[in-house]
């Protein structure tokens, strides 16, 4: 074994890596095992080998950046806003792993430009459609992404952004800012309360469910739910009855999308199923934009088919100032702002970039997307 060379030692938290490199007929092949050291051990690194490279999309934590910095080569984009598809081109090449979110499109025009050292891709999101996942699958690349750690900020914004829909909350803030609040009016600015109210939420995963849940305390009378599939232990805990779409549609108060954008979900709520509801239901999209015909919701709002609308998600986003959407009364719009608690944030950063090291090491990552 006096060919063994050793080249790299990792100090990770408590947990000490090394690695050997055996030269081979067919390459190199690399081994980590844990080594207890000292504070005194020296660092080795081979001539030949360097920190492996990552690119990242966006301006992140601090903390986030820095448990990437420590062992890898980190190159990045500095600021708040998106970086242009020029820019990811640019410097997406050799990369190793590629720390993303979900406005940065991953397709094969980005994986071919990235070349074959890409092994991670890791995205600040746990939405995945803006990524490739066939083409990533075609070359053995892993995926990691942020599941749970966004559901209860996003459910507590489902529920806000309902109030501020149905009691017309912009609305009101609005007219006492610019002198249309006179005096008390006994119907002015009235909404449709949750108090005996039927809510059916379409999509009944992790975020579906705690929505429910925010929602039961309100007093509502019914809560139906519709979903791929049977979430029956789930649904008994919550007090919610699975029932088919348009029965959902067709009874709701208010309609909650928190599903899942798939071929099957894509433009769902179209016409079709904007006539199947109430004229007096409030409809609610905090999942994604595209389960949504944009063109038909308009037509709906302005022509009263449904009494309003609240959404965090559009297509595209950001919606373009002049949208018709915008100049709609019973239509508030937020952007995208479901997870946008501190907490969720920075969790987030930091699961993306554990995701990152875990794969780089050949490690099992805390959460990475199976498909």
């Amino acid at each position: 074994m006096n060919t063994i060379r050793f080249v790299n030692l990792c100090l990770q938290s408590g947990s000490n890596y090394y690695r050997y490199i055996l030269p081979a007929r067919t390459g190199l092949q690399f081994f980590n095992k844990p080594f207890a050291l000292s504070q005194h051990s020296t660092r080795f690194y081979s001539e030949k080998m360097s920190k492996p490279k990552v690119y990242v999309t966006r301006a992140i934590t601090t903390e986030a950046m820095n448990i990437l910095e420590e062992f890898c080569e980190v190159s990045s984009w500095p600021e708040p806003d998106p970086v242009s598809r020029d820019v990811l081109l640019e410097n997406v090449s050799g990369k190793d792993a590629l720390f993303c979110l979900l406005t940065d499109r991953i397709d094969k025009e980005v994986l071919d430009k990235a070349g074959p050292n890409l092994k991670i891709i890791a995205t600040m999101s746990v939405g995945y459609d803006h990524l490739d996942v066939n083409e990533i699958k075609k070359r053995n690349i892993k995926i990691g992404y942020t599941p749970d750690v966004l559901t209860d900020a996003t459910a507590e914004l489902t529920v806000a952004l309902l109030l501020a829909t149905s009691r017309r909350l912009l609305e009101a803030n609005e007219e006492a800012r610019n002198g249309g609040w006179k005096a008390w009016s006994p119907f002015w600015l009235c909404g449709p309360g949750l108090n005996g109210a039927t809510v059916g939420i379409v999509g009944f995963g992790r975020i579906g469910q705690e929505v429910a849940k925010r929602l039961k305390p309100f007093n509502i009378k019914r809560l139906i739910y519709h979903n791929r599939s049977e979430k029956a232990k789930e649904a008994k805990e919550i007090g919610a009855t699975r029932v088919n779409l348009e029965e959902l549609l067709a009874e709701s108060d208010f309609v909650i999308a928190t599903c899942a954008l798939t071929p099957e979900t894509k433009e769902m709520f179209n016409d079709c199923a904007f006539k199947k509801m109430k004229p007096t239901a409030v409809f609610i999209n905090t999942s994604r934009g595209g389960v949504v015909h944009q063109e038909s919701l308009v037509r709906a709002l302005t022509h009263k088919t449904i009494w309003g609308a609240g959404l965090d998600v559009m297509t595209p986003e950001p919606l373009p100032v002049d949208d018709p959407l915008f100049k709609l009364k019973n239509c508030v719009i937020l952007p995208h702002i479901g997870s946008a608690t501190i907490e969720a944030r920075s969790t987030m950063a930091m699961l993306t970039a554990k995701n990152i090291l875990a794969g780089l090491k050949g490690e099992n990552m805390p959460a990475e997307l199976k498909i």
